[in-house]
């Protein structure tokens, strides 16, 4: 057999070098192009992506993100997720930064690496003004929120019922994966709930005496009555002290909520009238839920109540949103007089 000259064998060698760096150097730079090297760009530094709880596909991930940032290799995207085995969309919040390569984004996008976000409840009334806040800051619709609001079995589970549901919710920010459902909603705030009521918070309760969700049923009256932090103490020792002496807390925000008009600048006799057990002119007791979600701040102040012999309270004719308060009822009457002629001067009527 006839064999190659040693020249030829060195060019051959050469020629199989050659064309194996080529080959390494082209898969290399493929794998950057496909993986590495910037791909993602947003001109803020950084934007959101919000991917719901639905039958989205890796397609539909993209024309989102295609809406939030610019991709400059559309293609090569694609390719990464496909060399990544990104099939199975997760749901969820994630931070899309500028100048984000292929792999950092399918690789978070796959593994569902979502950031929490921070959800703030504050200064709500109703049922459905809680459920449209939650629903605005989180995965769920208002509607799958206010369904278990209303679900006397489901609350019961948390010892609650419609009334009193949303005792449960102690305003404030919270870290919160943004597809939470609406029962883990639920489950979350139970957990704050448990933390906010300490050992001393319960024995203080029960020392006035009064269960967690009556001391935040009272509170929200507490906060609903006054603008002036420093009297939410002594507004929730009055009502303790008419609570205890057998009266009626005759609150007159508690008519507003009867009535469903909470703009009422001046309480009528005709609105003393509604009968709903909200109104206390015409029920005694505490109301079977809370006119508000009252404040952390508003629940301490009833748990710290001011101990005096105050029964009677009335809005100042300064008309600053404070009160005068009275022992008896001679008193009150004098100080109502000022109020209701305050009114007056300003043609206030209802």
């Amino acid at each position: 057999m006839k064999e190659f000259p040693i020249k030829s064998k060195r060019l051959i060698f050469a020629g199989l070098l050659v064309i194996s760096v080529t080959v390494i150097l082209t898969g290399t730079l493929y794998y950057r192009h496909i993986f590495n090297i910037p791909n993602i760009y947003v001109s803020e530094g950084k934007t959101t992506l919000n991917i719901p709880e639905s039958q989205w596909d890796v397609q539909d991930v993209i024309n989102a993100l295609n809406e939030k940032a610019e991709i400059k290799d559309l293609r090569s995207l694609k390719k990464a997720a496909s060399l990544l085995d990104y099939e199975k969309v997760h749901s969820g919040h994630y931070i899309i930064t500028d100048r984000m390569s292929n792999k950092e984004l399918v690789n978070m996008l796959r593994r569902g690496l979502q950031t929490p976000i921070r959800v703030t409840l504050h200064n709500l009334r109703t049922k459905t003004e809680l459920a449209a806040s939650l629903s605005q800051q989180l995965m769920p619709d208002s509607a799958s929120i206010l369904s278990l609001l209303n679900d006397s079995a489901f609350l019961s589970g948390y010892g609650l019922n419609v009334d009193n549901a949303l005792t449960l919710f102690i305003p404030d920010t919270y870290e919160f994966f943004w597809n939470t459902d609406a029962s883990g909603i639920f489950e979350r705030m139970q957990k704050e709930y448990k933390r906010f009521w300490t050992e001393e918070r319960l024995a203080k309760a029960e020392a006035i005496p009064l269960t967690p969700v009556q001391v935040s049923i009272l509170a929200s009256i507490v906060e609903e009555e006054t603008n002036s932090y420093r009297e939410y103490p002594v507004v929730a020792g009055l009502y303790i002290n008419r609570l205890k002496r057998g009266m009626l807390l005759q609150a007159d925000p508690t008519v507003k909520f009867a009535v469903g008009d909470f703009s009422l600048r001046r309480v009528l006799n005709i609105h003393l009238q509604t009968d709903s057990p909200y109104n206390t002119y015409r029920y005694a007791g505490l109301p079977p839920g809370p006119i508000r979600i009252p404040s952390g701040r508003a629940i301490d102040a009833v748990l710290n109540y001011t101990k005096h012999n105050y029964l009677y309270m009335v809005a100042k004719e300064t008309l600053n949103g404070e009160h005068n308060f009275a022992t008896n009822l001679r008193e009150h009457t004098n100080n109502a007089i000022r109020y209701q002629q305050a009114l007056n001067r300003l043609r206030i009527y209802q």
